[in-house]
């Protein structure tokens, strides 16, 4: 959608082909039938972060001042072995941000910092795009974090409730990986962990306008029209879809990993046009482990001073909790009407083969210790589901992980999990891809370009080149 944005706007004719009967993603919303009637159920709860420079301009085409944005003030981490700790209060730039945590944090104390190993610690402030993985790519988070000597609760409190937030585990997610994300997220950006959340559902606020600012500008959007195939000719590629065939000059492949490496592998063309591509996709189409999203209707309601959002650390399978009725305006109205709450739970990183009913019947329960007033409640109606589409990191896969240019004339990748050369993560990096590609397809047809934005793109420490 954020290359249909910017190729649309410049008089580019776009064809979207989306998959399912709605479009985006992972931040998809749907209509759904309930007892209550007719209702918008969403994929799961996401983070706007302040640095999602190139996302949140391509939101701006539907919301100038992203009024429909609310600032989420708090982000706690909940443990049921150690107090509540809170990182919505930190200065927001480096070091500043850092030398608060390390003061604040009841997970770190003098003596654990004098005992810490400040040499394996440097790394995470000397982030740079060809060092960091040259030197890390082959070790994994896990061995990084056991390496800084931390206590268990700091680096329980501190790192791995970050590392989960990837979709990864940390034994089996780059080193490399974690630094760049940690250096986007909190040491090189100027905005630090504040973030923002919609205050209507992702179709409502989200995906209806920009298709209409797409529709506007002469694009179009298919749903239900998956890709089943690409040919190619003297014109240019045909994309073949269960809605018909699309004739294309240029084609941008912006889909998950394992739906990009059945596409690929479906497409015999690409064995003589893309080998390179075709090379990389048995290694980038296996994705991350399954996560799960349960959302919860619910009779009664928990305390009143709990936060809209809260990470957590050490339970089996949960791993965040969202209050949608204190966030979102039809789970609010739902929430009055009923004198109820809308509860949701994520498990980012679980273990496979597990259903979706069991994973969520797992994640209340391990809710209760860390608010016993949830065992109160009672749940009117579940809605729950697990998949496993998200990109992996393994240790060692950043050199295999395809770019945006492909080697395919006119062939392009965007996604949160294709490789960019400044720092970027989830949304962010699938905007940024996409807007990557359209400026590919503008270059080639004399069109102006938008601009790309990124934070500081090397560490605090990063050695001069």
């Amino acid at each position: 959608m954020s290359a249909a944005v910017v190729l649309a706007e410049r008089g580019v004719p776009v064809t979207v082909l989306e998959a399912a009967p709605t479009i985006g993603g992972r931040l998809r919303a749907w209509p759904e039938v309930s007892p209550d009637g007719l209702r918008t159920n969403e994929h799961g709860f996401h983070a706007f972060f302040r640095q999602y420079y190139n996302w949140r301009n391509i939101l701006r085409r539907v919301d100038p001042t992203l009024a429909f944005l609310r600032r989420i003030p708090r982000y706690p981490v909940l443990s049921a072995r150690w107090p509540t700790e809170e990182f919505g209060k930190l200065p927001p730039a480096a070091p500043a941000n850092l030398l608060a945590l390390l003061l604040r944090s009841p997970s770190l104390r003098l003596r654990d910092l004098r005992a810490m190993n400040r040499d394996a610690a440097l790394p995470l402030l000397s982030y740079d795009p060809i060092q960091t993985y040259a030197e890390f790519d082959d070790t994994t988070a896990d061995a990084l974090l056991t390496s800084l000597r931390l206590p268990d609760r700091a680096r329980a409190m501190l790192f791995e409730v970050f590392s989960h937030s990837f979709f990864n585990h940390e034994a089996e997610m780059s080193a490399a990986e974690m630094i760049a994300q940690f250096h986007f997220y909190l040491l090189g950006n100027p905005e630090g962990l504040a973030f923002d959340c919609p205050t209507a559902d992702y179709a409502a606020s989200i995906w209806q306008p920009l298709t209409r600012h797409i529709e506007r500008h002469g694009g179009r959007i298919v749903t239900e029209a998956a890709a089943t195939g690409l040919h190619r000719d003297g014109a240019g590629w045909q994309v073949v879809s269960t809605a018909g065939a699309y004739e294309a000059r240029h084609v941008v492949l912006a889909v998950d990993p394992p739906a990009l490496a059945a596409l690929v592998a479906a497409s015999p063309v690409l064995a003589g046009a893309a080998p390179d591509l075709v090379a990389r996709m048995p290694a980038f189409g296996r994705p991350g482990p399954p996560y799960a999203v349960a959302r919860y209707w619910c009779a009664g309601d928990v305390d009143p001073g709990r936060a809209v959002f809260s990470g957590v650390s050490r339970q089996p399978t949960l791993d965040s909790v969202t209050l949608y009725h204190r966030l979102e305006e039809e789970s609010r109205r739902w929430a009055t009407r009923n004198g109820g709450a809308v509860v949701e739970l994520h498990a980012y990183a679980c273990e496979p083969d597990v259903p979706a009913e069991e994973l969520a019947d797992r994640m209340w329960r391990e809710l209760t210790p860390l608010w016993p007033e949830a065992e109160r409640l009672r749940v009117r109606e579940l809605r729950a589901r697990v998949e496993a589409q998200a990109p992996a990191f393994p240790p060692g896969s950043h050199a295999g992980r395809p770019g945006v240019r492909t080697d395919a004339a006119r062939l392009y990748l965007a996604g949160d999990g294709i490789r960019t050369d400044f720092p970027s993560a989830l949304m962010e990096r699938s905007a940024a891809t996409g807007i990557l590609a359209a400026n590919h397809i503008l270059r080639d047809e004399g069109g102006a370009t938008e601009p790309i934005h990124s934070i500081r793109p090397r560490g605090l420490l990063a050695r001069p080149h």
